[in-house]
């Protein structure tokens, strides 16, 4: 027998109910698709900003607060210290003994007196005088031998005119006794001469580089301040015969060449001729 399926016309203009599965779903009845918020929940909203902005603003005063709740609960929990210097409560003490006399014969125990102990005295310390240190003895240095020698100074005169003195002194005995005497004589006279009136008319500055005899003639090596002299021929003159008169005194010495820088020259000055051995007559 043939079954007939039924179908179910639609009017015009209707729409046809959605299905359980996959139909579409209904406007809501405001007409719009988006959730509406509550009331409530703005003010609660607004509620939660402003107690956390009044927390803000008065942090610092709620942390104080807090602080001084903290500190009141600590100060409950621990005692009181006594303040300093304060005596504490004093140990318990036991009962005291009675006096050794009212306890039985018996009971007491005899006191034994132990004497002192003996101190021994200190050793004897005295001082002990310091070792005496050893002074090396000086050395004696043997005495210098000395040896009487002439030297010529100049000496002036009231009336201007230029003497030779002759003067002795005392000098060490050496292996190059004419070096010495030359060195003596460019050095001047002592104090005591000068108080007599001597001079010497060597001009400052002269050293004498080298002496030496060849053949009874005494070589004598000046450096070139001996070439200047501030007081003119007569000044030359005298301080030649300072040092020709005091070389020849020396038996082995007849006359004195004159050297300047090792060279020999032949004037010294104006017209004062040196080109030549000197001695005592030719001055």
């Amino acid at each position: 027998m043939a079954v007939q399926k039924k179908t179910r016309t639609r009017a015009p203009g209707k729409t046809a109910p959605a299905s359980a599965h996959g139909g579409r779903k209904e406007k809501s009845a405001g007409g719009s698709g988006k959730p509406r918020v509550s009331w409530a929940v703005l003010f609660w909203l607004a509620f939660a900003i402003f107690i956390f902005g009044l927390f803000l603003f008065n942090r610092e005063a709620i942390g104080n607060s807090i602080r001084i709740v903290q500190d009141g609960f600590a100060s409950r929990d621990v005692p009181a210290l006594p303040p300093p210097g304060s005596v504490a409560d004093p140990p318990e003490q036991a009962a005291p003994l009675p006096p050794p006399a009212l306890l039985p014969p018996e009971t007491q125990s005899p006191v034994v007196v132990q004497p002192p102990p003996e101190v021994t005295p200190p050793p004897d310390i005295t001082e002990r005088p310091p070792a005496q240190q050893q002074v090396p003895e000086p050395v004696q240095t043997p005495p210098v031998e000395l040896r009487e020698r002439a030297l010529y100074f100049t000496q002036v005169d009231r009336g201007g005119s230029i003497l030779r003195i002759r003067v002795e002194r005392n000098l060490p005995l050496s292996s190059s006794p004419m070096t010495d005497v030359v060195q003596a004589l460019i050095a001047g006279p002592t104090t005591e001469e000068r108080q007599r009136g001597l001079i010497s008319l060597i001009p400052p500055g002269t050293k004498m580089i080298s002496a030496a005899v060849r053949d009874n003639t005494a070589y004598l090596n000046f450096s070139e301040d001996f070439r200047y002299n501030t007081y003119g021929v007569e000044g030359y003159a005298a301080q030649l015969r300072q040092i020709v008169f005091t070389v020849t005194e020396f038996p082995n010495v007849r006359d004195v060449q004159i050297l300047i820088e090792g060279r020999r020259i032949d004037f010294l000055g104006e017209g004062i001729w040196i080109g030549s051995p000197l001695n005592r007559g030719s001055l």
